[in-house]
């Protein structure tokens, strides 16, 4: 049975009104009536939180029973989105309801800087939330709120910070995008900033560990303004790097000897976790006690996917398998995140427990308007989220064209610059380096495992399309060529080094996978696909070629060749007993006759079993004369 098209999925009518619609918003103010107090708000964002690290959502390393709990006293959403595949974009759209493309904030501030491996260069972007925006702080504190940031801001620094965007109590929030310590006292930075403290917690006994700190504010302000509507911000530095966790806790863990296995098995990582869980269900123990708890909205989410690649000590964070990599890539991995919400307004079944979950995809800039209507509120202008309120109640989900992300810029993680669109149950992914497309069926592979761009070519037009007029639309701005491009330059010795992460994939399945217990091009399926590597070459000469090659046990015998200046040097590919167990094989010698800049071709002549083979670097090796 073939795949419904696009167009299928998809009312026209309603995206002809949709598109109308989307940046037509009623003036700020009240619906037309409101009846009793209106609904206390807790908004709790973790940092760099997996898709699949709660047990609500899988797994069974990490122990979350509180955000278990709530997830079984309100609405889990399986298809919950991150604005953007790294954290301070994803925080503005928080904040603003608007996509990080429309705000010019589509980095992590201050961002990653231009370098001569980046083949493009990245667009300048703001380097904090403009203040003309109007917050969901702002929006709740004109409506009467209470309203107190508590936590990580990253949204820029003097002059942009929490209180000049609407809260009326800030504590620990500056324009740092980690914790200065997870540890009492809480002071340090780089240089230059070393003794400043976060703002608010100046008096901490020494020891107390950041993630309970915040939550004991959080229950202070709580207590203090239970005789108003309130609106706690709670974005906590947990379950950011560096990874650091109370001593006692991680013990609870099985040990790990810190080499990474493609699973969850962080014992610091699940600790910090375990904190912030615990942070919840004392928030939740505190509604209770205060009687609040049935007038209270709660909202959990992340800002990203989990850190699924090595970035210092005791990293991976965590493998947000069945998701496909992590933090930084526009694979679900990097931008699928929890969402739970709990609290007035969520429609009870017949049996009088609330739906537990909903396939519904939503992701960040749905959160403002949702928490506004709820209030009884509208949006002071345009948005780009949708409220879940009719959703939340039981009524049909909100109709809209899709969900659109534009990331172009280098990530820590390896992600490269690029954008994605999902309508229905497709997504694409487009790379702005070679233009090139990959379609998946999320509904029918999480995983992303299958790209169908070959196979539908119709969807793959059609989704393009979209993800380029709704580029224009928010005048999203792209990268440009670096001038200073330097591709894989060659060492002090003379040799260069190709290294998986700077391929360039041709085909279909063939991939880069960055995990660190593979680190590879991997996955190589169809024999038709192919990889090459630009480098440049310092000082002609005859170079010896070597190759780290992994392949299954019983699955050697493919045939592959490497191209290079001209030169084919033929490699019959061997059992290493693993994939991922790569061995050096220098496989022949070739001359390069001039220096600059050249391209090598890694590809398969025949594939003898399921796979030709994993590759993790390429080097070539001056022969002295």
């Amino acid at each position: 049975m073939k795949s419904p098209a696009l167009s299928q999925l998809i009312d026209p009518l309603f995206l002809a009104a949709a598109c109308s619609a989307l940046l037509i918003g009623p003036a700020y103010g009240d619906e037309p009536s409101t009846s009793a107090r209106r609904p206390n708000v807790v908004l709790i964002v973790a940092d760099d939180l997996g898709g699949m690290d709660l047990g609500c959502y899988g797994s069974k390393f990490h122990r979350t029973p509180a955000l278990d709990k709530l997830a079984a006293s309100g609405v889990r959403f399986t298809d919950a989105y991150a604005a953007c595949p790294v954290c301070s974009p994803t925080r503005a759209a928080l904040m603003t309801g608007k996509v990080p493309a429309r705000l010019h904030l589509t980095d992590w501030l201050p961002g990653r800087g231009d370098r001569p491996d980046q083949m493009l260069r990245r667009p300048v972007i703001r380097q904090e939330l403009p203040l003309e925006e109007t917050t969901l702080a702002e929006a709740l504190k004109a409506a009467g709120y209470a309203t107190a940031h508590i936590g990580k801001w990253h949204l820029g620094g003097e002059g942009f910070g929490p209180r000049e965007q609407g809260f009326d109590v800030n504590i620990a929030g500056d324009h740092t995008g980690t914790p200065r310590s997870y540890f009492a006292p809480y002071r340090g930075g780089k240089k230059g900033d070393a003794a400043a403290v976060m703002p608010g917690l100046e008096e901490a006994p020494a020891g107390e560990y950041l993630t309970d700190r915040l939550t004991a504010e959080a229950e202070k302000f709580i207590e203090a303004h239970r005789a108003e509507p309130f609106f706690v911000y709670l974005p906590h530095y947990g379950v950011h790097t560096p990874l650091k966790a109370k001593a006692e806790m991680i013990a609870t863990y099985p040990s790990w000897d810190g080499v990474p296995h493609g699973k969850q098995e962080n014992p610091i990582y699940a600790a910090m976790l375990e904190s912030v869980d615990a942070s919840l269900g004392r928030i939740v123990s505190r509604l209770e006690k205060l009687g609040l708890s049935e007038n209270t909205l709660i909202i959990f989410t992340s800002d990203n996917g989990g850190l699924a690649t090595l970035e210092g000590p005791n990293t991976p964070a965590t493998n947000n398998g069945p998701l496909r990599e992590g933090k930084g890539w526009l694979y679900e991995g990097g931008i699928r995140v929890p969402l739970i919400m709990s609290g007035p307004g969520i429609a009870r079944a017949a049996d009088g427990k609330p739906a537990r979950s909903d396939k519904t995809p939503v992701w960040s800039c749905d959160i403002l308007p949702t928490v506004l209507e709820l209030a009884g509120l509208k949006p002071a202008a345009a948005i780009d989220g949708v409220s879940l309120v009719g959703l939340l109640q039981g009524a049909a989900a909100p109709q809209r064209e899709a969900l659109y992300w534009h990331y172009p810029h280098y990530a820590n993680q390896g992600g490269k610059p690029g954008g994605a669109v999902r309508a229905g149950p497709w997504k694409l992914i487009e790379f702005y380096e070679n233009g090139r497309r990959e379609l998946f069926d999320v509904s029918a592979s999480v995983n992303e495992s299958r790209n169908l761009a070959a196979e539908k070519p119709e969807v793959v037009a059609e989704l393009a399309g979209k993800l380029d007029a709704w580029r224009k639309s928010v005048a999203a701005q792209m990268p440009t060529p670096n001038a200073d491009y330097t591709p894989n330059p060659a060492a002090k010795d003379g040799s260069i080094t190709l290294p998986a992460r700077s391929a360039e994939i041709h085909g279909i399945t063939l991939r880069y996978e960055p995990l660190p217990h593979k680190n590879t091009v991997g996955f190589w399926t169809n024999p038709d696909d192919y990889a090459t590597w630009e480098f440049t070459v310092a000082k002609p000469g005859r170079y010896e070629v070597e190759i780290f090659q992994g392949c299954g046990k019983g699955q050697g015998g493919s045939e592959a060749k490497i191209v290079v200046a001209g030169q084919t040097l033929p490699l019959t590919v061997e059992d290493t007993g693993h994939f991922q167990n790569f061995v050096p094989r220098v496989v022949g010698t070739v001359e390069i006759d001039q220096p600059g800049r050249m391209t090598l071709e890694l590809r398969a002549v025949r594939k003898a079993k399921a796979a030709v083979m994993d590759c993790r670097q390429i080097t070539l090796r001056r022969v002295k004369d």
